[in-house]
């Protein structure tokens, strides 16, 4: 990737993950209290629900600038490889190369992420009254357990939420821009057609990893850690399987409509700063 390249992502990313989080951040609060324990009422129900607004707006722009450089470098980086792997199927060494590249993207997105989903999410659950007073209790360690553990609780869970789910995500938004792009004779497709693929691949991946996202929130929302398995045990046992698709609406219809003006954006900045 070249400079050019890498500020285009850089600025790209930041955008798109800044305006997205702004306009939708309603709908992942009603999704964040329809996960938690006791319920959605006994969390805020609709009152304030742009509670953790502060440290989602922090740290959108930065993690996702790190997801696109990392995507798009690792695409630059890892398709000759998987060309060499698998020479007899291009669609497959494509398919390959963008869910490495944007599992790559998570990991990097997920060392700011993480952090400010903790914070907002204990925010957005009425567990504080700011981000700021969020993030000083948790810097006490109250609990006993660290800085570094209260910060990066659910880290291992958000990783094996945001991994399935961007593998779904971005090789099927690939495959829809490819096969339009192929339809109406173009080398790549619109800004708006862009986004209309984010759309609707969003929507697919959010869907099916909504039950990881339930244990992510319930680890993330817990005072101390707990084992992810037994936390699944536990939640299973006491709440029943239901449960784990507590928020689908919300969480589909957020990333869905997230998804369009994410990668819409994207899009559209990248175009810009390319030409």
């Amino acid at each position: 990737m070249d400079n050019a390249s890498f500020i285009a992502s850089l600025l790209a990313g930041a955008a798109a993950g800044t305006s997205t989080d702004l306009v939708f951040f309603p709908i992942d609060t009603l999704k964040t209290r329809l996960q938690a324990v006791g319920g959605f009422f006994a969390n805020g129900g609709y009152f304030g629900v742009y509670r953790g607004l502060g440290s989602a707006v922090v740290a959108s722009a930065p993690s996702a600038s790190l997801f696109f450089v990392t995507y798009d470098g690792m695409k630059s980086f890892s398709r000759p490889t998987f060309d060499r792997l698998i020479p007899s199927n291009d669609q497959m060494a494509e398919t390959a190369t963008h869910m490495f590249s944007s599992s790559a993207g998570e990991v990097a997105a997920c060392m700011v992420r993480v952090p400010a989903e903790v914070i907002k999410q204990r925010t957005q659950t009425h567990q504080s009254d700011s981000s700021w007073q969020t993030l000083k209790k948790l810097l006490k360690n109250e609990n006993g357990e660290g800085v570094r553990r209260n910060l990066y609780r659910g880290w291992s869970t958000t990783i094996m939420r945001e991994i399935p789910f961007t593998c779904i995500q971005f090789p099927l938004y690939e495959f829809l821009k490819k096969k339009w792009a192929l339809a109406t004779n173009r080398d790549q497709v619109a800004p708006w057609q862009g986004a209309f693929c984010g759309c609707f691949a969003g929507g697919v991946a959010a869907a099916t990893t909504t039950p990881l996202d339930v244990l992510k929130t319930r680890l993330m929302l817990s005072h101390k850690s707990v084992p992810v398995l037994r936390l699944a045990r536990q939640i299973y046992t006491q709440e029943c399987w239901k449960v784990f698709f507590s928020g689908v609406g919300p969480r589909t219809l957020w990333i869905s409509a997230g998804g369009a003006i994410f990668l819409g954006v994207y899009e559209s900045v990248h175009s810009v700063l390319s030409l």
